[in-house]
Protein backbone atom coordinates (compact mmCIF):
# COMPACT_ATOMS: atom_id res chain seq x y z
CA UNK A 1 0.00 0.00 0.00
CA UNK A 2 2.81 2.40 0.86
CA UNK A 3 4.41 1.68 -2.51
CA UNK A 4 1.14 2.50 -4.27
CA UNK A 5 0.76 5.74 -2.33
CA UNK A 6 4.37 6.67 -3.09
CA UNK A 7 3.84 5.95 -6.76
CA UNK A 8 0.69 8.06 -6.80
CA UNK A 9 2.52 10.89 -5.03
CA UNK A 10 5.35 10.72 -7.52
CA UNK A 11 2.82 10.76 -10.37
CA UNK A 12 1.05 13.80 -8.92
CA UNK A 13 4.34 15.62 -8.50
CA UNK A 14 5.19 14.83 -12.13
CA UNK A 15 1.82 16.18 -13.27
CA UNK A 16 2.26 19.32 -11.17
CA UNK A 17 5.76 19.77 -12.53
CA UNK A 18 4.49 19.34 -16.10
CA UNK A 19 1.63 21.76 -15.53
CA UNK A 20 4.03 24.27 -14.00
CA UNK A 21 6.32 23.98 -17.03
CA UNK A 22 3.43 24.41 -19.49
CA UNK A 23 2.20 27.42 -17.54
CA UNK A 24 5.69 28.89 -17.57
CA UNK A 25 5.96 28.45 -21.36
CA UNK A 26 2.57 30.06 -21.92
CA UNK A 27 3.35 32.96 -19.62
CA UNK A 28 6.69 33.68 -21.26
CA UNK A 29 5.74 32.70 -24.81
CA UNK A 30 6.80 36.06 -26.25
CA UNK A 31 10.22 35.80 -24.59
CA UNK A 32 10.60 32.38 -26.20
CA UNK A 33 9.44 33.80 -29.54
CA UNK A 34 11.91 36.68 -29.28
CA UNK A 35 14.77 34.29 -28.55
CA UNK A 36 13.75 32.09 -31.49
CA UNK A 37 13.58 35.09 -33.86
CA UNK A 38 16.97 36.36 -32.68
CA UNK A 39 18.60 32.94 -33.16
CA UNK A 40 16.98 32.53 -36.59
CA UNK A 41 18.17 35.90 -37.92
CA UNK A 42 21.57 35.51 -36.27
CA UNK A 43 21.99 32.35 -38.36
CA UNK A 44 20.52 33.83 -41.56
CA UNK A 45 22.62 37.02 -41.33
CA UNK A 46 25.86 35.15 -40.58
CA UNK A 47 26.23 36.78 -37.17
CA UNK A 48 25.50 40.38 -38.22
CA UNK A 49 22.29 40.69 -36.17
CA UNK A 50 23.99 40.25 -32.80
CA UNK A 51 27.16 42.13 -33.66
CA UNK A 52 27.76 44.66 -30.83
CA UNK A 53 27.38 47.66 -33.16
CA UNK A 54 24.12 46.32 -34.62
CA UNK A 55 22.67 45.55 -31.18
CA UNK A 56 23.31 49.13 -30.06
CA UNK A 57 21.79 50.51 -33.24
CA UNK A 58 18.80 48.17 -32.92
CA UNK A 59 18.01 49.59 -29.49
CA UNK A 60 18.57 53.17 -30.54
CA UNK A 61 16.47 52.81 -33.70
CA UNK A 62 13.52 51.31 -31.82
CA UNK A 63 13.75 53.36 -28.64
CA UNK A 64 10.93 55.75 -29.54
CA UNK A 65 8.59 52.85 -30.41
CA UNK A 66 9.34 51.24 -27.06
CA UNK A 67 8.66 54.53 -25.27
CA UNK A 68 5.33 54.84 -27.10
CA UNK A 69 4.50 51.21 -26.20
CA UNK A 70 5.16 51.93 -22.51
CA UNK A 71 2.67 54.80 -22.69
CA UNK A 72 0.21 52.92 -24.90
CA UNK A 73 -0.18 49.90 -22.63
CA UNK A 74 -2.17 51.72 -19.89
CA UNK A 75 -4.52 53.00 -22.62
CA UNK A 76 -5.07 49.47 -23.89
CA UNK A 77 -5.49 48.18 -20.32
CA UNK A 78 -8.48 50.50 -19.91
CA UNK A 79 -9.96 49.18 -23.16
CA UNK A 80 -9.06 52.31 -25.12
CA UNK A 81 -6.56 53.16 -27.85
CA UNK A 82 -4.58 56.20 -29.00
CA UNK A 83 -4.14 56.71 -32.74
CA UNK A 84 -2.62 60.18 -32.44
CA UNK A 85 0.78 59.39 -30.89
CA UNK A 86 2.68 59.43 -34.20
CA UNK A 87 1.32 62.88 -35.02
CA UNK A 88 1.99 64.16 -31.49
CA UNK A 89 5.56 62.87 -31.81
CA UNK A 90 5.93 64.79 -35.07
CA UNK A 91 4.56 68.07 -33.74
CA UNK A 92 6.78 67.87 -30.65
CA UNK A 93 9.81 67.50 -32.91
CA UNK A 94 8.59 70.47 -34.96
CA UNK A 95 8.17 72.61 -31.84
CA UNK A 96 11.63 71.63 -30.60
CA UNK A 97 13.24 72.45 -33.94
CA UNK A 98 11.46 75.79 -34.19
CA UNK A 99 12.47 76.80 -30.67
CA UNK A 100 16.11 75.71 -30.93
CA UNK A 101 17.04 76.10 -34.60
CA UNK A 102 14.97 79.17 -35.49
CA UNK A 103 14.33 80.96 -32.20
CA UNK A 104 17.54 80.15 -30.35
CA UNK A 105 15.99 78.83 -27.12
CA UNK A 106 18.14 76.73 -24.81
CA UNK A 107 17.79 72.94 -24.76
CA UNK A 108 16.41 72.70 -21.17
CA UNK A 109 13.72 75.32 -21.86
CA UNK A 110 12.78 73.58 -25.12
CA UNK A 111 12.56 70.15 -23.51
CA UNK A 112 10.40 71.52 -20.69
CA UNK A 113 8.09 73.26 -23.18
CA UNK A 114 7.74 70.10 -25.29
CA UNK A 115 6.91 67.95 -22.27
CA UNK A 116 4.35 70.52 -21.13
CA UNK A 117 2.84 70.49 -24.61
CA UNK A 118 2.57 66.70 -24.45
CA UNK A 119 0.75 66.92 -21.12
CA UNK A 120 -1.67 69.49 -22.57
CA UNK A 121 -2.35 67.27 -25.58
CA UNK A 122 -3.04 64.31 -23.30
CA UNK A 123 -5.33 66.42 -21.11
CA UNK A 124 -7.20 67.72 -24.17
CA UNK A 125 -7.86 64.24 -25.54
CA UNK A 126 -8.45 62.76 -22.09
CA UNK A 127 -11.16 65.37 -21.41
CA UNK A 128 -13.18 64.37 -24.47
CA UNK A 129 -12.72 60.66 -23.82
CA UNK A 130 -13.21 60.52 -20.05
CA UNK A 131 -15.74 63.27 -19.34
CA UNK A 132 -17.61 63.85 -22.62
CA UNK A 133 -17.56 60.10 -23.32
CA UNK A 134 -16.54 60.37 -26.96
CA UNK A 135 -14.96 57.01 -27.99
CA UNK A 136 -11.17 57.09 -27.81
CA UNK A 137 -10.94 55.82 -31.40
CA UNK A 138 -12.75 58.93 -32.67
CA UNK A 139 -11.00 61.44 -30.41
CA UNK A 140 -7.50 60.20 -31.18
CA UNK A 141 -8.27 59.78 -34.89
CA UNK A 142 -9.25 63.45 -34.88
CA UNK A 143 -6.07 64.19 -32.92
CA UNK A 144 -4.01 62.35 -35.50
CA UNK A 145 -5.34 64.68 -38.22
CA UNK A 146 -5.14 67.84 -36.09
CA UNK A 147 -1.56 67.38 -34.93
CA UNK A 148 -0.33 66.18 -38.31
CA UNK A 149 -1.74 69.36 -39.80
CA UNK A 150 -0.19 71.39 -36.98
CA UNK A 151 3.20 69.87 -37.77
CA UNK A 152 2.91 70.92 -41.41
CA UNK A 153 1.88 74.44 -40.41
CA UNK A 154 4.76 74.85 -37.94
CA UNK A 155 7.39 73.52 -40.35
CA UNK A 156 5.74 75.10 -43.41
CA UNK A 157 6.55 71.93 -45.33
CA UNK A 158 10.28 72.19 -44.61
CA UNK A 159 12.77 70.09 -42.67
CA UNK A 160 14.57 71.90 -39.85
CA UNK A 161 18.08 70.93 -38.69
CA UNK A 162 20.60 70.55 -37.16
CA UNK A 163 20.16 70.29 -33.40
CA UNK A 164 23.03 71.04 -31.00
CA UNK A 165 25.00 68.14 -29.52
CA UNK A 166 23.43 68.65 -26.10
CA UNK A 167 19.97 67.99 -27.60
CA UNK A 168 21.17 64.84 -29.40
CA UNK A 169 22.94 63.50 -26.31
CA UNK A 170 20.22 61.21 -24.96
CA UNK A 171 19.46 59.61 -28.34
CA UNK A 172 22.92 59.23 -29.85
CA UNK A 173 25.51 59.06 -27.08
CA UNK A 174 26.86 56.28 -24.87
CA UNK A 175 27.70 55.89 -21.20
CA UNK A 176 31.38 56.58 -21.87
CA UNK A 177 30.41 60.00 -23.24
CA UNK A 178 29.36 61.14 -19.75
CA UNK A 179 32.38 62.90 -18.22
CA UNK A 180 32.00 61.27 -14.79
CA UNK A 181 31.57 57.72 -16.07
CA UNK A 182 34.12 58.08 -18.85
CA UNK A 183 36.84 58.16 -16.21
CA UNK A 184 35.66 54.91 -14.61
CA UNK A 185 37.16 51.78 -16.22
CA UNK A 186 34.52 49.27 -17.35
CA UNK A 187 31.68 51.58 -16.33
CA UNK A 188 29.24 49.62 -18.50
CA UNK A 189 30.17 46.36 -16.75
CA UNK A 190 29.72 47.98 -13.35
CA UNK A 191 26.22 49.13 -14.32
CA UNK A 192 25.45 45.65 -15.67
CA UNK A 193 26.50 43.95 -12.42
CA UNK A 194 24.47 46.40 -10.33
CA UNK A 195 21.39 45.82 -12.49
CA UNK A 196 21.85 42.04 -12.28
CA UNK A 197 22.11 42.15 -8.47
CA UNK A 198 19.04 44.37 -8.21
CA UNK A 199 17.04 42.12 -10.55
CA UNK A 200 17.99 39.01 -8.58
CA UNK A 201 16.99 40.71 -5.33
CA UNK A 202 13.60 41.74 -6.75
CA UNK A 203 12.86 38.23 -8.03
CA UNK A 204 13.69 36.67 -4.66
CA UNK A 205 11.89 39.39 -2.70
CA UNK A 206 8.71 39.03 -4.78
CA UNK A 207 8.82 35.26 -4.37
CA UNK A 208 9.21 35.50 -0.59
CA UNK A 209 6.36 38.02 -0.38
CA UNK A 210 4.04 35.69 -2.27
CA UNK A 211 4.98 32.76 -0.03
CA UNK A 212 4.48 34.91 3.07
CA UNK A 213 0.93 35.87 2.12
CA UNK A 214 -0.08 32.49 0.73
CA UNK A 215 -0.10 33.52 -2.93
CA UNK A 216 0.89 30.80 -5.44
CA UNK A 217 4.52 31.51 -6.27
CA UNK A 218 5.68 28.47 -8.21
CA UNK A 219 8.59 26.22 -7.33
CA UNK A 220 11.93 27.37 -5.98
CA UNK A 221 13.58 25.57 -8.87
CA UNK A 222 11.85 27.85 -11.38
CA UNK A 223 12.79 30.86 -9.24
CA UNK A 224 16.46 29.90 -9.31
CA UNK A 225 16.28 29.25 -13.06
CA UNK A 226 14.76 32.69 -13.71
CA UNK A 227 17.29 34.43 -11.45
CA UNK A 228 20.21 32.61 -13.07
CA UNK A 229 18.99 33.40 -16.58
CA UNK A 230 18.34 37.08 -15.84
CA UNK A 231 21.72 37.56 -14.11
CA UNK A 232 23.63 35.75 -16.86
CA UNK A 233 21.86 37.62 -19.68
CA UNK A 234 22.30 41.01 -17.99
CA UNK A 235 26.01 40.60 -17.34
CA UNK A 236 26.65 39.16 -20.80
CA UNK A 237 24.67 42.01 -22.41
CA UNK A 238 26.78 44.55 -20.50
CA UNK A 239 29.95 42.81 -21.71
CA UNK A 240 28.62 42.77 -25.27
CA UNK A 241 27.95 46.52 -25.20
CA UNK A 242 31.54 47.13 -24.13
CA UNK A 243 32.65 45.61 -27.43
CA UNK A 244 31.30 48.65 -29.32
CA UNK A 245 31.00 51.95 -27.46
CA UNK A 246 29.43 50.96 -24.18
CA UNK A 247 25.88 51.28 -22.89
CA UNK A 248 23.64 53.59 -24.97
CA UNK A 249 22.23 56.47 -22.89
CA UNK A 250 18.78 55.85 -24.35
CA UNK A 251 18.85 52.32 -22.91
CA UNK A 252 19.26 53.79 -19.43
CA UNK A 253 16.19 55.97 -20.03
CA UNK A 254 14.24 52.97 -21.31
CA UNK A 255 15.24 50.86 -18.32
CA UNK A 256 14.14 53.63 -15.96
CA UNK A 257 10.77 53.99 -17.72
CA UNK A 258 10.19 50.23 -17.70
CA UNK A 259 11.04 50.00 -13.99
CA UNK A 260 8.90 53.01 -13.03
CA UNK A 261 5.86 52.04 -15.06
CA UNK A 262 6.06 48.39 -14.00
CA UNK A 263 6.11 49.53 -10.38
CA UNK A 264 3.17 51.89 -10.95
CA UNK A 265 1.07 49.27 -12.73
CA UNK A 266 1.84 46.40 -10.36
CA UNK A 267 2.34 48.03 -6.98
CA UNK A 268 0.49 51.34 -6.81
CA UNK A 269 -3.20 52.01 -6.31
CA UNK A 270 -3.54 53.83 -9.63
CA UNK A 271 -2.15 50.76 -11.40
CA UNK A 272 -4.70 48.47 -9.78
CA UNK A 273 -7.43 50.94 -10.73
CA UNK A 274 -6.29 50.87 -14.36
CA UNK A 275 -6.52 47.07 -14.46
CA UNK A 276 -9.87 47.12 -12.67
CA UNK A 277 -11.26 49.69 -15.12
CA UNK A 278 -10.22 47.55 -18.08
CA UNK A 279 -11.50 44.36 -16.51
CA UNK A 280 -15.00 45.61 -15.70
CA UNK A 281 -15.78 49.33 -15.76
CA UNK A 282 -19.17 49.04 -14.03
CA UNK A 283 -17.77 46.92 -11.22
CA UNK A 284 -14.84 49.33 -10.83
CA UNK A 285 -17.21 52.29 -10.60
CA UNK A 286 -19.43 50.55 -8.05
CA UNK A 287 -16.37 49.70 -5.94
CA UNK A 288 -15.59 53.41 -5.59
CA UNK A 289 -12.95 53.86 -8.29
CA UNK A 290 -13.15 57.25 -10.02
CA UNK A 291 -13.12 55.72 -13.47
CA UNK A 292 -13.35 59.03 -15.34
CA UNK A 293 -10.26 60.44 -13.65
CA UNK A 294 -8.35 57.19 -14.13
CA UNK A 295 -9.07 57.24 -17.85
CA UNK A 296 -8.21 60.96 -18.01
CA UNK A 297 -4.83 60.41 -16.31
CA UNK A 298 -4.04 57.51 -18.63
CA UNK A 299 -4.33 59.79 -21.66
CA UNK A 300 -2.41 62.60 -19.96
CA UNK A 301 0.38 60.08 -19.43
CA UNK A 302 0.16 58.98 -23.07
CA UNK A 303 0.61 62.59 -24.17
CA UNK A 304 3.70 62.86 -21.98
CA UNK A 305 5.21 59.66 -23.40
CA UNK A 306 4.49 60.81 -26.95
CA UNK A 307 6.36 64.04 -26.17
CA UNK A 308 9.34 62.08 -24.77
CA UNK A 309 9.34 59.89 -27.88
CA UNK A 310 9.17 63.01 -30.07
CA UNK A 311 12.24 64.48 -28.39
CA UNK A 312 14.13 61.18 -28.75
CA UNK A 313 13.11 60.67 -32.38
CA UNK A 314 14.04 64.19 -33.50
CA UNK A 315 17.33 63.93 -31.61
CA UNK A 316 18.04 60.58 -33.24
CA UNK A 317 17.46 61.93 -36.77
CA UNK A 318 18.94 65.34 -35.90
CA UNK A 319 16.06 67.04 -37.69
CA UNK A 320 12.30 67.65 -37.64
CA UNK A 321 10.28 66.72 -40.73
CA UNK A 322 6.58 66.90 -41.64
CA UNK A 323 6.49 63.16 -42.32
CA UNK A 324 7.97 62.14 -38.94
CA UNK A 325 6.10 59.53 -36.93
CA UNK A 326 3.91 58.18 -39.72
CA UNK A 327 2.39 54.82 -38.61
CA UNK A 328 4.31 54.87 -35.31
CA UNK A 329 1.01 54.49 -33.46
CA UNK A 330 0.42 51.19 -35.27
CA UNK A 331 3.86 49.91 -34.26
CA UNK A 332 3.24 50.86 -30.61
CA UNK A 333 -0.20 49.22 -30.58
CA UNK A 334 1.18 46.10 -32.28
CA UNK A 335 3.97 45.91 -29.68
CA UNK A 336 1.40 45.87 -26.87
CA UNK A 337 -0.75 43.19 -28.48
CA UNK A 338 2.21 41.02 -29.44
CA UNK A 339 3.42 41.38 -25.86
CA UNK A 340 0.22 39.83 -24.49
CA UNK A 341 -2.16 42.76 -23.99
CA UNK A 342 -5.85 42.02 -24.50
CA UNK A 343 -7.93 44.05 -26.96
CA UNK A 344 -10.78 44.07 -24.43
CA UNK A 345 -8.60 45.60 -21.67
CA UNK A 346 -7.47 44.53 -18.22
CA UNK A 347 -4.66 42.21 -19.36
CA UNK A 348 -1.05 43.06 -20.21
CA UNK A 349 2.29 44.10 -18.74
CA UNK A 350 4.84 46.81 -19.42
CA UNK A 351 7.61 44.24 -19.87
CA UNK A 352 5.40 42.32 -22.30
CA UNK A 353 4.83 45.47 -24.39
CA UNK A 354 8.57 46.09 -24.52
CA UNK A 355 9.22 42.49 -25.56
CA UNK A 356 6.58 42.88 -28.27
CA UNK A 357 8.34 46.02 -29.49
CA UNK A 358 11.66 44.17 -29.57
CA UNK A 359 10.07 41.36 -31.59
CA UNK A 360 8.90 43.87 -34.21
CA UNK A 361 12.21 45.74 -34.13
CA UNK A 362 14.23 42.55 -34.53
CA UNK A 363 12.07 41.46 -37.45
CA UNK A 364 12.57 44.86 -39.12
CA UNK A 365 16.31 44.84 -38.55
CA UNK A 366 16.85 41.21 -39.53
CA UNK A 367 14.81 41.47 -42.72
CA UNK A 368 16.55 44.73 -43.67
CA UNK A 369 19.97 43.10 -43.28
CA UNK A 370 18.79 40.26 -45.53
CA UNK A 371 17.62 42.76 -48.13
CA UNK A 372 13.94 41.81 -47.90
CA UNK A 373 11.71 44.50 -49.43
CA UNK A 374 9.40 46.68 -47.37
CA UNK A 375 6.39 45.02 -49.00
CA UNK A 376 7.31 41.58 -47.65
CA UNK A 377 8.30 43.09 -44.31
CA UNK A 378 4.84 44.56 -43.85
CA UNK A 379 3.14 41.27 -44.70
CA UNK A 380 5.36 39.26 -42.36
CA UNK A 381 4.83 41.69 -39.47
CA UNK A 382 1.08 41.54 -40.05
CA UNK A 383 1.13 37.75 -39.85
CA UNK A 384 3.23 37.88 -36.67
CA UNK A 385 0.72 40.26 -35.08
CA UNK A 386 -2.22 38.04 -36.05
CA UNK A 387 -0.46 34.91 -34.76
CA UNK A 388 0.43 36.57 -31.44
CA UNK A 389 -3.14 37.71 -30.77
CA UNK A 390 -4.55 34.33 -31.82
CA UNK A 391 -2.12 32.59 -29.46
CA UNK A 392 -3.17 34.89 -26.63
CA UNK A 393 -6.85 34.14 -27.25
CA UNK A 394 -6.05 30.41 -27.28
CA UNK A 395 -4.24 30.71 -23.94
CA UNK A 396 -7.14 32.61 -22.41
CA UNK A 397 -9.58 29.91 -23.52
CA UNK A 398 -7.47 27.26 -21.80
CA UNK A 399 -7.54 28.98 -18.41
Amino acid sequence: MKDVISAQGAGNEALISKASFVGFVRKYAMFVALIFIVILFEFLTDGVLLAPMNVSKLIMQNSYILILAVGMLPCILTGDIDLSVGSVLAVVGAIAATMIVQQGFSVPVTVAACLAFGLLVGAWQGFWIAFVRVPSFIVTLAGMLIFRGMTMVILDGNTLSPFPDSYQFIAQKFLVDIPLFAAIPMSTMIVGVLVAVFAAYMFIHNYNQKVKYGIPAGSRTMLFVKVAVVVAVTIFAAYWFTQFKGLPIILILLAALIAIYSFVCNRMVIGRHIYALGGNENAARLSGIKTKWVRFLVFVNMGLMAAVAGLVFSARLNCAAPSAGVSFELDAIAACYIGGASATGGIGTIVGAVVGGLVMGTLNNGMSILGIGIDWQQMIKGLVLLAAVAFDIYNQSKK
